[in-house]
């Protein structure tokens, strides 16, 4: 979910909390008016009916003026916690004139963290729950031993419930701080991504000032799939990191994905600035391309949590070098597809050599797609499965997609076996 979708979220939470600190007190007053009118003739005398007519009365012109108050200066202060005891007061009374009037008393559970200074909220919510506990114990008094017996179970197994939801209350406080640093955090990086984008806008304007050179358009969708492979898959790979950040409270484990975060994000800058330089992708600089994917393909499936096996068939040789940056690259995007589109629990890459020709598969288990039903793709979108035929082509290869809903992908690429020229 989005920085702006958790937003909306928090303020349409904030806002139906405050229609129900605003209209629930007096909702519930009137539920408790009418139940103890249903009852009145069983439980209460003329004296209680008059002293409960009173009593209501004053519960509504104490909440109307704590209404005016509360919205000139919200928050906790000793005028709510005046005004808190105050109403507990009230229907502690009109609770012990008739037990079903704790409808109105229950609302006290709700409002001591919006009203009452820190050190008082344990307070309230105590004298909340004996109000609370002599209703559904039959009334108050107690009655008797065995009233008090069964009264004291009550307020015990009401004040377990207080202690297990208050702590559960101050966990999601917790969590919602947290999660306010790591949002503040992320606008940071967005910032910074921001700043990258607006370099690689400028890097297009100077493409777009050469497109009189002969050969412009091919190097355009060069430089554009390159971007894709790396920066894109870069981001994307970051955002994952980062959102099991947020969603994480272990120290350790926030540790590790960050670092997993930066180690992607300089990764796919000297890509980048590879990819500019036309030069091979960074990971060939060193190792041959059999090498190369199997350290990729691990990696992915660290990043991931997903089984990913590779396997090399054949007398692996060092290929020409577009031919080897090509199906990395083919790779790559694949593994990237794999990751945003297939939840696979296990994925592998088979890399061979076939006399004249090399072939790279990559199959996962996912919930694979029907390719025919596949839309095109906009001006606006990824490269995907276009963008890996159009670099097979341009080696006089091809890529072919095998997939059935429910029953994974495989994305088999084509080329001529072109040893490398020393």
């Amino acid at each position: 979910m989005s920085d702006g979708a958790n937003e909306v979220k928090r303020d349409l939470v904030e806002e139906r909390w405050e229609v129900f600190h605003r209209w629930g007190p007096f909702g519930l007053l009137f539920i408790g008016c009418l139940a103890a009118a249903a009852t009145a003739d069983l439980l209460m005398s003329p004296d209680a009916r008059r002293a409960a007519l009173c009593l209501v009365g004053g519960a509504l012109v104490l909440q109307v003026c704590w209404d005016r108050w509360r919205r000139a200066r919200p928050g906790p202060s000793a005028a709510g916690a005046v005004y808190y005891f105050l109403r507990w007061g009230l229907a502690f009374a009109l609770t012990w004139l008739n037990p079903f009037f704790a409808f109105f008393a229950v609302c006290g559970y709700f409002g001591a963290q919006a009203v009452l200074p820190r050190r008082l909220v344990r307070i309230g919510l105590v004298a909340t729950a004996v109000t609370m506990a002599g209703s559904q114990s039959g009334g108050l008094p107690p009655k008797g031993t065995m009233g008090w017996v069964v009264f004291g179970a009550v307020f015990a197994i009401n004040c377990v419930l207080l202690t297990v939801f208050s702590h559960l209350a101050a966990q999601e406080d917790e969590r919602s701080r947290v999660q306010v640093e790591t949002i503040a955090a992320l606008e940071t990086t967005n910032a910074r991504l921001q700043q990258a984008l607006d370099e690689n806008a400028a890097l297009h304007a100077q493409l777009l000032l050469q497109a009189r050179e002969a050969g412009v358009a091919d190097e355009r969708r060069r430089l554009a799939a390159e971007i894709h492979d790396t920066i894109a898959q870069g981001l994307a790979g970051i955002i994952a990191q980062l959102q099991v950040v947020t969603s994480s409270k272990d120290p350790a484990l926030v540790r590790e994905h960050l670092a997993s975060a930066q180690a992607l994000a300089r990764h796919s800058l000297g890509e980048a600035r590879r990819s500019v330089q036309n030069l091979s992708p960074l990971d060939l600089e060193h190792d041959l391309l059999h090498e190369a994917l199997k350290k990729t393909v691990a990696e992915w499936g660290t990043r991931h949590g997903v089984r990913a096996d590779f396997t090399v068939t054949g007398t692996a040789v060092q290929l020409h070098d577009e031919i080897e940056a090509t199906l990395l690259r083919i790779a790559q995007e694949a593994l990237a597809n794999a990751s945003r589109h297939a939840d696979a629990s296990r994925i592998g890459v088979t890399l061979s050599f076939m006399g004249d020709e090399v072939s790279l598969d990559v199959r996962d288990d996912g919930r694979g797609f029907d390719p025919p039903g596949l839309p095109a793709r906009s001006g606006t979108g990824g490269f995907g499965l276009d963008g890996m035929r159009a670099r097979a082509e341009r080696i006089a290869g091809s890529v072919t997609v095998e997939s059935e809903p429910g029953h994974g992908t495989a994305v088999s690429a084509r080329v001529p076996l072109v040893p490398h020229d020393h």
